[in-house]
């Protein structure tokens, strides 16, 4: 499923093209987006294919089409302090999104079938942690990840305030679904539609005790849930969920130490006028060369012979231009510092204090 909306260069321009066909449609959703580069979670030679919005799959390593992902995360209306459960977790692409929205005082857990696909998830988790600069740009709430299957799921687990499945799902396993939710709480999930011969996106809100108010997204092709092996030589485990821990007094201090500095920077911005926002990257035009063909008699045949016109000059130097720009501007978005780093490193505090306010990162 996928291919909704235009190939980009890199991600801005991805989410520039997902933005412009009404997949995203909140600044939330957008900023999510936009501080997670898509192809930091394919593997090494398929990079080349990161911005197109299509699916992609690699032995149980998989990511579904970036317009599926957009329509999720509008879909489930995330607000900080919330608690997340995504069923059938992945590569840890969308929960970690998620992550960004939920803050430091949600919950996001994700259960993943396969064990090579967790490991797969955790080591980019710690990637984006240690070296992305988009860390430090907002409070976090970082996803713990199980392996099992979600059909095998403890009954007397927690609920959750939003939950996603990223299977398709039977009408038979509906309601089992459905026991995840709290009251108030939305479900999202690809299922069955007895009415159409594809699966539907499903915005399922449950609205009491036993009432839901249920919204067709748009149709979408998933590979069904994986059913538990109920066989005599073989029996699935249950599943234990991650359990819900308060937060220690050093973490709680780490998070409004960072809070408390991230303020002041902004303050001190706005002070000095300073536009928070970076100016949007500028786009590469797409430029057609014109060709003049001529004409020329050998022996008696007419042959014609193309040659670039001055119009083709002057379009290929504007073209050199732009790209001279657009490097230019690349370089300044490189070069821009990590203030809130570069405010923690200042402090006069020890070394190891600084490093665990910093998360111990690489940048």
């Amino acid at each position: 499923m996928g291919g909704a909306v235009s190939a980009g260069e890199d991600n801005d321009d991805l989410i520039d093209n997902l933005k412009e066909a009404q997949y995203i449609r909140t600044e939330k959703v957008e900023r999510a987006f936009r501080a997670i580069d898509r192809a930091d979670y394919y593997l090494e030679g398929y990079r080349e294919n990161a911005y197109k919005d299509l699916a992609w799959k690699h032995g149980n390593i998989h990511l579904s089409a970036p317009c599926i992902y957009s329509e999720v995360m509008e879909a489930l209306k995330l607000q900080p302090g919330l608690s997340f459960l995504n069923l059938g977790s992945g590569t840890g692409y969308l929960s970690t999104m998620v992550g960004l929205i939920l803050g430091p005082f949600g919950i996001n857990h994700g259960i993943e079938i396969h064990a090579d696909v967790v490991d797969y998830a955790t080591e980019k988790l710690d990637n984006f942690i240690k070296n992305s600069d988009s860390f430090d740009k907002f409070e976090f709430c970082e996803p713990v990840f199980v392996v099992g299957n979600c059909l095998d799921v403890l009954s007397d687990n927690l609920q959750y305030d939003r939950v996603y499945c990223g299977a398709g799902v039977q009408k038979d396993h509906e309601n089992y679904m459905k026991i995840f939710l709290k009251i108030g709480g939305i479900l999202v999930m690809p299922m069955e539609d007895q009415c159409r011969p594809s699966l539907q996106l499903t915005q399922i809100i449950r609205t009491g005790q036993n009432t839901w108010e249920t919204k067709n997204i748009l149709a979408v092709s998933f590979a069904p849930l994986i059913l538990p092996n109920r066989s005599d030589c073989f029996k699935s485990e249950n599943v234990k969920l991650p359990p819900v821990t308060v937060r220690c007094l050093q973490d709680l201090a780490r998070i409004y130490i960072r809070r408390n500095l991230r303020n002041l920077i902004n303050q001190e911005i706005q002070a000095k006028g300073i536009p928070q926002k970076v100016a949007p990257k500028r786009k590469r035009k797409k430029l057609r060369r014109r060709k003049i063909d001529t004409y020329v008699f050998v022996g008696n045949q007419l042959i014609p012979q193309p040659f670039d016109s001055d119009e083709d000059d002057k379009m290929e130097e504007n073209r050199e231009e732009e790209e001279k720009e657009m490097n230019e501007d690349l370089k300044q978005e490189e070069a821009s510092p990590n203030l809130l780093r570069e405010r923690i490193l200042s402090l006069p505090l020890p070394e190891s204090l600084k490093a665990y306010l910093t998360f111990y990162r690489q940048k």
